[in-house]
């Protein structure tokens, strides 16, 4: 008996201490993109880690991969709770991506720490001012506004915009006020003066819940830490659809039918007098149907429906009025957007041209 307790006392001892070990260095960014790296110019990644553990640790060795990369690392103990960083330096002496795995070893801990850097390695790095005609905050970018457009439910989707730094400094750019439905990375994460980096921005609709087109704000940082204000803000457009169906030929046969009058309407504004439109939708299928949603694209939009549920053969006007004030300060045409359960035509969009009117 004696002995099976020893044996678990033993079992127990060493899974806690391989738990304790596993916890020892900790890291809130294991993986550090360089993006654009210049052929025969070492590029440094510094990455920022912690002893997690309650005692000192000691880094006996950081293992690179290759002669190609050099490390650089604390040589005296780092106490418990502490922040410590390890350097690794690429001679990028060969053009192409480069993707290297770095491992930490600490002292008496067989398991490392594992570290990704990685870029490419171009002639001459190809960063024009002039490309990046938007100003957010101290950073430049070639756009202020991002859309998912014609997503469907269940989907992941990446959209791509590239930043620029015009400062003297290096920083470290940071997109603000995520929603939870959305993540941010950029590539490279920290940014000298005169370089460019990629932001991806990925949108998980599996936690969106209702269809149609909804709009949301992030904003650009130079450095984390910095407030949110307008003069940073990139505007975030979604229109979900329903998830995709394989049908059936007789479920084809026998779907709603979305059609409608026009697909852009004008609404110039003559002598202080506005004007209306109208456009008739008519349900051209052989089951009802139904329209889940409608959203204004633009402010300055007064937009009404008779109704929203329509039986084989039925129609429903959609009248439009504009606010001609409201609309000057829009970024891009004005546009309605309806989402129906039309397995051909999900989505209806309205364009309304005001050029006359302002």
């Amino acid at each position: 008996m004696k002995t099976y307790k020893t044996i678990f006392l033993l079992a127990v001892l060493l899974l806690s201490c391989g738990i304790c070990n596993a916890q020892r260095i900790k890291t809130d960014n294991a993986v550090i993109d360089l993006g654009q790296v210049e052929y025969l110019r070492a590029a440094t990644a510094t990455f920022v880690l912690k002893n997690g553990s309650r005692r000192p640790l000691t880094i006996e060795r950081v293992d690179t991969g290759c002669a190609c990369s050099v490390a650089d690392y604390p040589s005296r103990p780092v106490a418990a709770g502490e922040t410590f960083t390890v350097s690794v330096t690429y001679d990028a002496r060969q053009m192409g991506h480069f993707d290297k795995i770095i491992e930490v070893y600490a002292a008496g801990d067989p398991t490392p720490a594992r570290l990704e850097m990685r870029g490419i390695v171009v002639e001459e790095p190809d960063d024009d001012i002039n490309r990046y005609p938007f100003r957010l905050g101290e950073l430049s970018a070639d756009c202020n506004a991002v859309d998912f457009d014609d997503v469907r439910k269940g989907e992941v989707l990446t959209q791509k915009f590239h930043i620029y730094n015009p400062t003297s400094t290096v920083v470290n750019p940071q997109i603000l006020h995520l929603p939870a439905y959305i993540k941010a990375e950029i590539s490279p994460a920290k940014l000298a003066p005169g370089r460019s980096a990629v932001v991806s921005l990925t949108l998980d609709t599996q936690s969106l819940r209702d269809f149609g087109y909804r709009r949301t704000y992030v904003y650009l940082a130079a450095n984390l830490g910095e407030r949110v204000s307008a003069d940073k803000e990139i505007t975030v457009g979604i229109t979900l659809l329903p998830p995709a169906k394989e049908l059936s030929s007789d479920e084809r046969q026998n779907a709603p039918i979305a059609e409608t009058s026009a697909e852009r309407v004008n609404l110039p504004v003559k002598g202080g007098k506005k004007r209306t439109a109208t456009v008739d939708i008519r349900n051209a299928g052989r089951s009802t149907l139904e329209i889940y949603s409608m959203r204004m694209m633009a402010e300055g939009l007064v937009v009404s429906l008779s109704r929203r549920r329509l039986e084989p053969g039925e129609t429903a006007k959609l009248k439009i009025k504009i606010k001609a004030k409201e609309l000057k300060n829009a970024r891009r045409m004005p546009r309605i957007v309806l989402i129906t359960n039309d397995p051909e035509r999900p989505k209806i969009t309205v364009d309304v041209d005001i050029n006359e009117a302002l």
